[in-house]
C-alpha cells in the first residue's frame, strides 16, 4: 500500500510502499479516507513530542476518517504502531473507532477532530467550566484557537475574550461567537493595559495556545488586576508562541492562579476520545466551523511543511 513513511529521527515523511497491516485480536481494519495534518502528527512524526516511540520506519499520522471491514464509517485514534493515518489502511483498537454521525462528512469530521478535542477536554476536564464563566482564548486565530472560541460559547461561557496576531481573523471572531478581541501587535504597554482590563473585570478560564511572551503577559496581568483570592483556571494547551517562559515567582504567590496543562497523560485517554466523541456529534447541530483544505496522500512530501494555521489540511488516500 502507500503510505506517508518516516524513514529516520528528524526526516519528513515520504509517499512510498509500506506493508500493508493484518489486525490483531480486538483491532479494526481501517480504508483510509481522509487524515489532517496536526501539530501533534508533524511533531511526532519529527521525533520531538514527549510521545514519539522514534522506531522507524513508520507511517505517520495520529488519527482520521475510513471505513472499516464492514463498511462503517468511522473516526480513528493512534493507530497500532508502525501503523499511522497517512495510509491507504491502518489498524487500531476497535475501542478507538468511533463510528461518524450520518450528517458529517469525512472532511471536516478528519479536521474538526484534534483541534475540538483540544478546547473540549480543556474547558470540560481540566478546566471544569461552569455556565456563565468568561473565558480568554490566547490565540484564537489558528484553527484551533477560532474552534475554542465557538466550543467555549456551546459549553456556556457567557464572555469570550480572544487574542491573536492575524488582524482579519480576529475580526472574523466575532461572527463565531467572540465578545471582545485583543490584538497581539499592540505595543508591550497597550497589551499589557487590555489583559490587565479584561482580568479586573473577571476572567475565570484562560485557554493557551501559544506559550511564550504573551502567555507570561497573561499570567502577570492577571496577578495584578484579577480580584483578590479569585481563582482563575490557565490551561496550557499549545506552544506555537515558544516552548519556555520565564515567569517571576511571585505570580503565583499573589494570585489564586491555577495553571495546569491539557494534552495526552494530562487526561486520560478514555476521557480525550470522550472529548472527541462529544465534539463530532455535536457539529452540525452547534453549527462549528472549521476551515479546510483537501490534497491528495501523494501530495504529502511536497505539502508537509505547509504552515498555514488559519485551515486545516486533510490527505485524502487513494489519490
Amino acid at each position: 500500500m502507500k503510505a506517508a513513511v518516516v524513514q529516520g529521527l528528524g526526516q519528513a515523511p515520504v509517499y512510498a510502499d509500506f506493508a500493508a497491516p493484518t489486525p490483531a485480536a480486538g483491532e479494526r481494519l481501517i480504508r483510509v479516507t481522509a487524515a489532517a495534518l496536526s501539530q501533534l502528527a508533524k511533531s511526532r512524526a519529527s521525533g520531538s513530542h514527549y510521545s514519539s516511540e522514534n522506531r522507524f520506519p513508520f507511517v505517520a499520522g495520529v488519527d482520521g476518517v475510513g471505513r472499516l471491514e464492514d463498511g462503517t464509517r468511522a473516526y480513528f485514534i493512534q493507530p497500532r504502531a508502525p501503523y499511522g493515518a497517512f495510509a491507504e489502511q491502518t489498524v487500531a483498537p476497535a475501542a478507538q473507532c468511533l463510528p461518524l454521525p450520518d450528517d458529517l462528512d469525512d472532511v471536516t469530521a478528519a479536521a474538526i477532530a484534534n483541534p475540538g478535542m483540544s478546547s473540549w477536554a480543556a474547558l470540560t476536564e481540566r478546566a471544569r467550566i461552569k455556565a456563565g464563566e468568561t473565558v480568554l482564548i490566547n490565540g484564537a486565530t489558528g484553527a484551533s484557537g477560532r474552534l475554542a472560541v465557538q466550543i467555549a460559547k456551546h459549553l456556556g461561557a457567557k464572555r469570550v475574550v480572544a487574542t491573536g496576531r492575524n488582524p482579519e481573523v480576529l475580526a472574523a471572531l466575532t461572527a463565531l461567537g467572540a465578545d471582545a478581541t485583543l490584538s497581539l501587535l499592540a505595543d508591550e504597554a497597550a497589551l499589557n493595559a487590555s489583559f490587565e482590563r479584561e482580568f479586573s473585570s473577571g476572567v475565570d478560564i484562560v485557554i493557551d495556545y501559544l506559550w511564550g511572551a504573551s502567555a507570561r503577559q497573561l499570567l502577570i496581568a492577571a496577578a495584578r488586576s484579577a480580584p483578590q483570592g479569585v481563582p482563575i483556571r490557565f490551561i496550557q494547551v499549545g506552544s506555537m508562541g515558544g516552548s519556555e517562559l520565564a515567569l517571576p515567582s511571585a505570580v503565583l504567590r499573589s494570585s489564586a492562579i491555577e495553571l495546569m496543562g491539557s494534552g495526552i497523560n494530562s487526561v486520560p485517554g478514555a476521557r480525550l476520545f470522550a472529548a472527541i466523541a462529544s465534539v463530532l456529534q455535536a457539529t452540525r447541530a452547534a453549527g462549528f466551523q472549521i476551515a479546510a483544505e483537501v490534497a491528495p496522500l501523494s501530495e504529502v512530501e511536497l505539502r508537509w511543511k505547509t504552515e498555514d494555521a488559519s485551515r486545516r489540511l486533510v490527505f485524502t488516500a487513494g489519490s
